[in-house]
């Protein structure tokens, strides 16, 4: 199946749709090679990598038992997880496996967008990306990005705006 026709890019349009969304829908870009990291992202839709908004899933852990955090961040710098496990009141945060984002995003890593999981997911949003206009995110694959705003990412997931890095 190409990219345009994947099961991941049309949820995460309709869920833009859906959320009212239509111009982010409407603008989702299919890329002619995987943008795996921000870098790539911003070279192949020529913005400065700030622009581009990393959906990272970790796992937020406490007492032994971990829940998924998603993390927008600016594709200018790393999100610090000590900070995050301070901001989400856990005992620690840490990388999750593959596995552990496909379960919660139905996604995989490097195409994980921040809309469209099977559940909702507590996410903190950075505020470095309100520094620009227009922000690039994951749109359900790798070779899928699509047009917001900081603030829209807020609104569509529901999120915190925050500091996610010292």
């Amino acid at each position: 199946m190409s990219a345009p026709d994947h099961p991941g890019i049309r949820k995460v349009a309709a869920a833009l749709s859906e959320a009212g969304h239509h111009e982010a829908a409407e603008g989702i870009r299919v890329l002619a090679d995987a943008v795996r990291t921000a870098a790539e992202a911003a070279a192949a839709v020529g913005v400065p990598v700030g622009a581009i908004a990393n959906s990272l899933v970790f796992a937020a852990v406490t007492g032994g038992v971990a829940a998924p955090l998603l993390v927008l961040t600016s594709g200018a710098h790393r999100a610090d997880t000590g900070l995050l496990a301070e901001l989400a009141g856990v005992d620690s945060v840490e990388r999750a496996t593959p596995a552990f984002v496909r379960e919660h995003t139905g996604q995989v890593i490097g195409g994980v967008s921040p809309l469209g999981h099977p559940a909702p997911i507590r996410t903190f949003v950075d505020r470095d990306l309100a520094r620009y206009e227009v922000v690039w995110a994951a749109a359900g694959h790798p070779h899928a990005v699509f047009p917001t705003t900081c603030a829209g990412l807020v609104e569509l997931t529901g999120g915190t705006p925050a500091e996610v890095a010292r």
